[in-house]
């Protein structure tokens, strides 16, 4: 009897922590834009950081970029290339629009129905953003989207999970016997 209830207890605790192959993978990508990564590369001091949150099941991505000091003039365009190996050049895949005619400011955007062939470019760190001006029309700076970070929801409701099985585990232990 008491094996039935902690299978009971046991099994959908398992099951609960067990990854769901339907459930979107959540890729978090960060990085710093810099003239040494475009291609060629240029001697620009201006900098960029980006974080790019990648969902494969509902093909979006939302990208949050904060960039300063432009030399080239006020940026022109800015989007993400894919997909290629890093230190080449590829085709913009998501233009930014909206993207602040400005040296310095910060942009937000989520870009939805992005092609599947793109989302497994991105997921192979095939794919680039950069942001263009009058001087630099090839781009003043540039990042790889590489080292993705797992979505910290996942991790946290595995341990979660393997936490309340631990606990029901302790609470149903059989008495000890009287000695």
């Amino acid at each position: 009897m008491r094996s039935s209830i902690k299978l009971g207890i046991v099994l959908p605790l398992l099951l609960a922590a067990t990854p769901n192959p339907a459930s979107a993978t959540i890729l978090i990508y960060t990085g710093t834009l810099s003239g040494a990564n475009e291609v060629p590369p240029n001697a620009s001091t201006a900098t960029a950081t980006y974080t790019a949150t990648l969902d494969d099941v509902l093909n979006s991505i939302a990208v949050t970029l904060s960039f300063s000091g432009l030399t080239g003039g006020p940026a022109s365009a800015a989007h993400i290339h894919c997909c290629t190996t890093p230190g080449m050049n590829a085709p913009v895949v998501i233009p930014f629009g909206g993207f602040p005619s400005a040296t310095s400011g910060t942009y937000s955007n989520t870009f939805l129905g992005i092609s599947p062939t793109n989302v497994a470019g991105i997921e192979a760190g095939l794919a680039y953003i950069n942001i263009h001006n009058a001087t630099f029309p090839g781009g003043e700076i540039r990042a790889q989207l590489t080292s993705p970070i797992p979505e910290p929801a996942s991790w946290a409701m595995m341990i979660g999970g393997f936490a309340l099985i631990g606990a029901a585990l302790r609470r149903h232990r059989p008495a000890a016997l009287p000695a």
